[in-house]
Formats: C-alpha cells, sequence, structure tokens
C-alpha cells in the first residue's frame, strides 16, 4: 500500500522539479523577456488585442496587463464578463440559490423544527437580487481592468489583418481601429438553434429568457437533458413549474458516469422531473394562450405531442465566430466551426489567437480563464499549459453533480486494468446531521499503480467537494494518497477519503 503513495509522491516531486527547470531557463519566469514588452509595438499600438471581454477574453487581459504588455479589450455587450456573468453561470447560481431556499423554507424548514406559515413568492425580488449580483461582478471587472490599466473599447470588433482590428462602437456609431502585436480571439459561443423553433424569449427561451422570466409557468418543457437544461428547470421545478425534460439522446448529460447518472436521474424524477428520451421536437407553435409541442421519436415512430407555457431551449451552444473576419484573413474552422489552434493557442495566422469556447475543450467558463492565462503566458515566453484532463464538470442542481477525469466507460473502452471505490453519502455524518444525505462519491483508480483516473461526486456541495480531486488527478496522486490524508470530521469531504480508502483497499464506515 505504501508503494502507490510513495510512486504518487515521486510523480508530484518531478512534476516540480519540471517547474524549478522552467523558472531557471525563463520558463515561468520570463522577466528578462518582459522588458521590451512595451517596444513591440510603436504609438498608441497594443502589445494585445482581445476580442471578447468574458471569462477567457478579460482575464487574458489583465493577465497581459499584469505582465507588463500595453492592452486592450474589446467587448460588444457593453457589459463585461461576457454569457458567463451576464447571462449563464452568474445569474443562474442566484436562482439556483433563490429558488432552493424557497423549497426548504417550504418543504424542509419543518423537520428542523422551523415553523413557517404563507411562504410564498415574489418572482420581481428574486430577479433583482440576481441583478444587483451580476451588476455588481461586472462594475469589479471594469474596477479590475482600471487598476490593471487595460484599456476597454465597447464595440463589435472584426479581424481586417494580422495585426488590426476594426470595431464598430456602440455607444457612439462611429467606428475604430485597434491595431496590435498579438490578436486573441475570446468570442465565447452562442445557444445553438433548432430547425421548427423561433426563439422570442417570452415564451420561447434559451437560458437567456429562462433567467428573466417574470412569472412561474404552470407547464415547462425543457429541449435538451445537458447542463443548462437540467440546472434551468430545476429553479422554476422548484417554484412550482410541472417540468418536463425532451431529450433526443437516450442518457441525460452524456459525458457522465453511468454510474452516477442513474443515480442522479433517479434524484430528479424524484423531485417530479419528467423525463421523455429518444425523442426530437420538430416544431413548436402557439396553442390558445400557450404553446404545443410537436414531437417523434429519434428512430423514428408515432408522433405525439406536449404542451406547455414556455418552452426552454438548451440543446447546446455553438462557437461564436460570426462577423469576425475570419475567413477574409485565412484563419480556419475546424468541422464543428471552432477556431483551428496548436498546443500554444496559435491559430493558422501566426499572430492571431483563439482561447475558450470557440476552439477545442469543454465549453466552461473556468476552462476560457486557464486558456487565458495560458495563452498570454506563451506570447510572454512563459510555459503556459491548460490541462483539459483536469477541467472539472459541474451540474449546480440539487444535490450537485462534480466530475474530474474519466469516467468508467472511458477507463474500461482503454482496456486499462482499474479499481472502484464507493462511498454513499448516507453514510458521512455531516451529510445526516443536516439531513441531506442523497448521493455518492465514487473514485476510479489504475489497478496496478493505485494512480486516480477519475472521481465523481453527487453531493449537496459537490461542486466545493471536487476540488481535491482536480489537485489529485493534476499531480498524479493515487486514491492511497487521499486515504492517508487527515480530512476535517465531521465534513462532506470524508466521503471522498472514505471512497478513496474503499479504492485501495476497506472503508471504515460502510
Amino acid at each position: 500500500m505504501a508503494g502507490g503513495r510513495a510512486r504518487c509522491a515521486a510523480a508530484g516531486l518531478g512534476r516540480l522539479l519540471y517547474r524549478s527547470s522552467s523558472i531557471r531557463n525563463g520558463g515561468y519566469g520570463g522577466i528578462g523577456r518582459l522588458g521590451g514588452v512595451r517596444g513591440f509595438a510603436s504609438g498608441e499600438d497594443n502589445d494585445v488585442v482581445v476580442i471578447g471581454g468574458g471569462p477567457g477574453g478579460y482575464v487574458a487581459a489583465i493577465k497581459a496587463a499584469q505582465l507588463g504588455f500595453k492592452t486592450t479589450c474589446i467587448e460588444k455587450r457593453g457589459s463585461l464578463g461576457g454569457t458567463c456573468l451576464n447571462v449563464g453561470c452568474i445569474p443562474s447560481k442566484a436562482l439556483l440559490h433563490s429558488s432552493h431556499m424557497f423549497h426548504e423554507a417550504k418543504h424542509t424548514f419543518s423537520k428542523h423544527g422551523v415553523k413557517v406559515s404563507g411562504v410564498d413568492i415574489d418572482v420581481a425580488a428574486m430577479m433583482a437580487q440576481k441583478e444587483q449580483a451580476v451588476s455588481g461582478l461586472t462594475k469589479g471587472i471594469e474596477g479590475l481592468f482600471k487598476k490593471n490599466k487595460v484599456t476597454y473599447v465597447k464595440g463589435s470588433g472584426k479581424i481586417v489583418s494580422p495585426n488590426e482590428v476594426a470595431v464598430e462602437l456602440i455607444d457612439s456609431g462611429g467606428s475604430q481601429s485597434v491595431k496590435g502585436k498579438h490578436i486573441i480571439i475570446a468570442t465565447g459561443s452562442d445557444v445553438k438553434g433548432l430547425p421548427g423553433i423561433t426563439i422570442d424569449e417570452k415564451k420561447v427561451v434559451s437560458s437567456t429568457g429562462a433567467l428573466a422570466l417574470a412569472e412561474v409557468p404552470d407547464k415547462m418543457v425543457v429541449i435538451g437533458a445537458g447542463y443548462i437544461g437540467l440546472e434551468m428547470g430545476s429553479v422554476w421545478g422548484r417554484l412550482g413549474s410541472e417540468v418536463t425534460v425532451v431529450e433526443f439522446g437516450d442518457v441525460i448529460v452524456p459525458s457522465m458516469d453511468a454510474e452516477v447518472r442513474k443515480t442522479f436521474q433517479r434524484s430528479l424524477e424524484k423531485q417530479k422531473m419528467k423525463f421523455v428520451m429518444k425523442t426530437k421536437v420538430v416544431k413548436v407553435e402557439e396553442s390558445g394562450s400557450g404553446l404545443k409541442l410537436s414531437l417523434e421519436a429519434a428512430s423514428g415512430g408515432s408522433p405525439s405531442s406536449l404542451e406547455a407555457d414556455v418552452v426552454l431551449v438548451a440543446a447546446g451552444r455553438s462557437p461564436y465566430t460570426k462577423g469576425l473576419g475570419l475567413d477574409e484573413v485565412g484563419i480556419k474552422l475546424d468541422k464543428m466551426g471552432r477556431v483551428e489552434v496548436d498546443d500554444h493557442f496559435r491559430t493558422s495566422v501566426p499572430s492571431v489567437y483563439a482561447i475558450g469556447d470557440v476552439i477545442r475543450g469543454p465549453m466552461l467558463a473556468h476552462k476560457a480563464e486557464e486558456d487565458g492565462v495560458a495563452c498570454v503566458e506563451l506570447i510572454a515566453g512563459k510555459a503556459g499549459h491548460v490541462n483539459y484532463d483536469t477541467v472539472p464538470g459541474i451540474v449546480y442542481t440539487h444535490p450537485e453533480v462534480a466530475s474530474v477525469g474519466k469516467t468508467e466507460e472511458q477507463v474500461k473502452a482503454l482496456g486499462i486494468a482499474y479499481s472502484v471505490g464507493k462511498f454513499p453519502m448516507m453514510a458521512n455524518s455531516r451529510a445526516r446531521t443536516i439531513d441531506d444525505a442523497e448521493g455518492i462519491v465514487k473514485i476510479i483508480a489504475e489497478k496496478e499503480s493505485d494512480k486516480i483516473l477519475g472521481i465523481h461526486i453527487m453531493a449537496s456541495n459537490a461542486g466545493e467537494m471536487i476540488h481535491e480531486a482536480c489537485l489529485a488527478l493534476e499531480y498524479g496522486a493515487s486514491s492511497e494518497d487521499i486515504a492517508r490524508t487527515c480530512h476535517g470530521h465531521p465534513t462532506l469531504s470524508e466521503a471522498v477519503k472514505e471512497a478513496a480508502m474503499a479504492t485501495y483497499d476497506k472503508s471504515i464506515h460502510f
């Protein structure tokens, strides 16, 4: 058993030595190179021009400025933070929390001896709290731009040459040319539309419209059983909507470990969320004061229909490259419409880079941030790098589901001999004391070396618990490493330790 710990300790030491070596050789340090950064361009020209002010773009711009680059960030929304902050991750989490509080007050408080009566919903107040959070954070980014001396241009950018972006300004209606030695495309992604369905953001909504409904619909149909659909369905389901999820595939969240996914779906069904699988929506039309959806089986068969007050289209997202002038300057796209980049985020035009949702890899805000930092570090001659194998995925329902690394199905497909350890949250002391013990922790490790290959958590606080797993995978830890690390008691994270014990030996409390 101790051998696994020793092997992984050696692996971690090797990684640290590599990083130290990088510093000595100007990789991570590269301080000597930065002295000439300001000299890359003359006059009012920039060293770095970033198109897009979302999680990838604004982080890249700030990092570039911190490294001494003269930097301009172009954003057409007029509000920094991109989809994530304005109409995605941040407002959705605000509503998820508000709706969870309402649900707890109505259904759970009495179990804890807290007597409440007349619990009701004020949707307008709920939305106001959400907007206050969003506004504060977007202004905070503007403050960071000022602090780091990043020039902020509000407008729509188009690349007109390898070193120039033409900007249509949104405030004045005029135009401006922004030049730079390096251009970074960070335009993110947009809602993927479906044939036969017109999104009006009133009755047929994308995630944007679902975050701004004025009242709780009696019936909501969600098209797509991915992260966004399940999260937004949960919000309105908790507030009283009858939610039905229609999914073209045969499983929800196909990237999820199958065993955890089945447990997760059962949990959502207990919350009265309905699922119609292997079905496509071919048309949505008005019917009286509501909507009628025409359905067909994905594999063919008799048509059917559903009625709804609101339809949420959550069938995925597409890279946003519209109007960027990529064809004109010779920037190549792959067959999925993403910007092609090499391992240093460089496009087919050497002075132009791309990061985030617009390139390969998971379409997640935190992945885009890591891309932004690594891309700018590489431009500065440093050893920037992002390990996509340790990027966590989180579904912010209740319970949450968080994963990092490989699923059991992926490990099987690779032909790797492996061990699995599991621990139910029902056996966790903290989960039992707060009466929120639904879920499981599952760890997959290589059988011979005990190196962790994947960790999957379904628990009320899985999104916070997963980062121990991310760190373990990043440093090549064994399950024994986690098992022999003291965890505070009582905490939900003890379930990770117990699952690790079950992976290389046996858990104590189950």
